[in-house]
C-alpha cells in the first residue's frame, strides 16, 4: 500500500462559469457571443440549481473536498452594487458541504471576470486593484468556517492571454480566435465523432512577466484581506507546463518558464500554500515550445499523455516557491476512454506519493474535473469523473469517481 498522510485532502475541482450556466454578466460570456469559433456555454451543465446533487455524487463516492469559485459577475453585476442574494447562494453551497462532510475549497476568481470590469481595461486598468479588492472584501462576509481559500486561479494563463492578445492588436487589429487549430476523429463504441484538439502552440508561448509583477501585487493585497477577515489558509493556483529543455532549448526554457510559471511560484512566498495545476509536459527547443508529437495516447486537447508532469510540477513549485506547502488543485485528462482517465491518475498518484517520500509537504488531491463541462469555448473535450447529458442534466457516475473515491477511503493505493 502506497498511503498518504492523514488528512489528506481528496476531491474535485470546477469552475463557476464552466458548470454553472449563464453567466450573462461575465466577460467570457460575451466573448462567446462575438468571438469567432466559441462555441456557447449556454446552460452549462446547470450546477447553479444542481449544487447539492453535484455535492452528494461527490460526497457518495468517498471524496472529502469540493473546490468551487464563485462567480464576481453574479455578485457584483454593476460596478459597486453587490447581489445579495448571490452571496447568499455561494454560502448555502458552502453550508451544504458542510452538511455532507465535505471540506470547501473556495476559489475567488477562476478566469472570469464582470463584463463592466473586462471593457473598462480589465487587469489592465489602473483601478483594477482596488476593484478586486473590494469584490474580495465582500466576498469573505460568506467565508465563515471555510479553510481553504484561493485569491484567482491560474493568473499565469489569465496573463498568457492577455499577452497574446496584445501582440495580435499590434499585428494583426486585435481579431482574437479561440486557440483551437484542427479537428481530428475519434471512434467511440463503432461509431466515429469529431473530436476539436487544442493546440495553444505559439498562441500562449509566453507571458510578460510584467504582467505577472502586477497580479502578484494584487494577489498579496487579497490575500490579507482574506487572513485579516477569515481563519482560512490563503494561497493561489499556477499552471504547471512541467517544461523541459530540449538540446539547445536551456536559455529559451528560462525565459518562458520565468514569465508563465516563476514569477508566480515565487509570489507564492509567504502564501499558506500554493495549488499546483498540472496536465501534461512539453519541451522547449531554441525557438519555443515544441508542439506536442502525435501519439495515440494524446488527450482530446492535443496534450501527450505525461501523467510524471505532476510529480515534475510539484518538486519545481516545491523548490521555487521556497517550501510553500503544496495542494494538487487541478490535474487530470481530456479522454473519452474512461480506463485511460483512471491509468492517468494512478501513475500521476504515484509520482506524488514519491514526492511526499522526498519530505515535500503536499496536504492534497484535488481532481479536474468532478464533471464533464464547458472547457472555455469548447464542449468536446471531457475531463469529467462524471458524465452529463446537456439536453436532460442527468449525472452518470464514470467508473473513475468510484475508484478515486475508494483512493480516498483507503487514503492510499493499494
Amino acid at each position: 500500500m502506497t498511503n498518504f498522510p492523514t488528512g489528506f485532502l481528496w476531491g474535485a475541482a470546477t469552475a463557476g462559469h464552466q458548470i454553472e450556466g449563464n453567466n450573462v454578466n461575465s466577460d467570457w460570456w460575451e466573448r462567446e457571443l462575438t468571438m469567432p469559433g466559441m462555441e456557447l456555454s449556454g446552460d452549462a451543465v446547470d450546477s447553479y440549481h444542481r449544487f447539492r446533487e453535484d455535492i452528494d455524487l461527490l460526497a457518495d463516492a468517498g471524496l472529502t473536498t469540493y473546490r468551487f469559485s464563485l462567480e464576481w459577475s453574479r455578485i457584483e453585476p454593476v460596478e459597486g452594487h453587490f447581489s445579495r442574494a448571490e452571496l447568499a447562494h455561494y454560502r448555502r453551497v458552502i453550508e451544504y458541504c458542510f452538511s455532507r462532510g465535505v471540506v470547501p475549497f473556495v476559489t475567488l476568481q477562476h478566469f472570469t471576470t464582470p463584463r463592466w470590469f473586462a471593457n473598462d481595461g480589465g487587469w489592465t486598468s489602473p483601478a483594477a486593484k482596488d476593484r478586486f479588492l473590494r469584490f474580495v472584501t465582500e466576498a469573505t462576509t460568506i467565508l465563515d468556517g471555510v479553510e481553504w481559500v484561493a485569491t484567482m486561479n491560474e493568473p499565469n494563463m489569465q496573463a498568457a492571454i492577455m499577452t497574446a492578445m496584445r501582440r495580435m492588436a499590434e499585428t494583426q487589429g486585435g481579431q482574437w480566435q479561440s486557440p483551437t487549430v484542427e479537428s481530428d476523429t475519434e471512434r467511440e463504441g463503432g461509431e466515429e465523432k469529431s473530436v476539436e484538439k487544442k493546440q495553444h502552440g505559439a498562441f500562449l508561448q509566453d507571458a510578460d512577466p510584467a504582467i505577472g509583477r502586477a497580479f502578484v501585487e494584487i494577489h498579496h493585497a487579497a490575500r490579507e484581506i482574506v487572513r485579516a477577515r477569515t481563519n482560512a489558509k490563503v494561497g493561489w493556483t499556477i499552471a504547471a507546463g512541467a517544461l523541459t529543455a530540449a538540446p539547445g532549448g536551456e536559455e529559451k526554457l528560462r525565459q518562458i518558464r520565468y514569465g508563465k510559471e516563476d514569477v508566480y511560484w515565487e509570489g507564492s512566498r509567504g502564501d499558506d500554500f500554493v495549488g499546483v495545476q498540472a496536465y501534461s509536459s512539453q519541451e522547449v527547443d531554441a525557438d519555443g515550445l515544441v508542439p506536442h508529437p502525435p501519439h495515440p495516447d494524446n488527450t482530446l486537447v492535443g496534450t501527450a499523455f505525461r501523467p510524471d508532469s505532476l510529480a515534475m510540477a510539484v518538486r519545481h513549485a516545491w523548490e521555487v516557491s521556497e517550501g510553500v506547502t503544496v495542494i494538487v488543485t487541478e490535474n487530470g485528462i481530456a479522454t473519452a476512454d474512461d480506463t485511460q482517465r483512471i491509468r492517468y491518475t494512478d501513475a500521476a498518484l504515484r509520482g506524488l506519493a514519491d514526492t511526499i517520500d522526498e519530505g515535500i509537504d503536499v496536504r492534497g488531491y484535488l481532481h479536474w474535473t468532478l464533471l464533464d463541462n464547458f472547457e472555455w469555448g469548447h464542449w468536446a473535450p471531457t475531463f469529467g469523473l462524471i458524465a452529463v447529458d446537456r439536453e436532460t442534466f442527468v449525472r452518470t457516475p464514470k467508473p473513475s469517481l468510484g475508484w478515486l473515491g475508494e483512493v480516498a477511503k483507503r487514503n492510499g493505493l493499494s
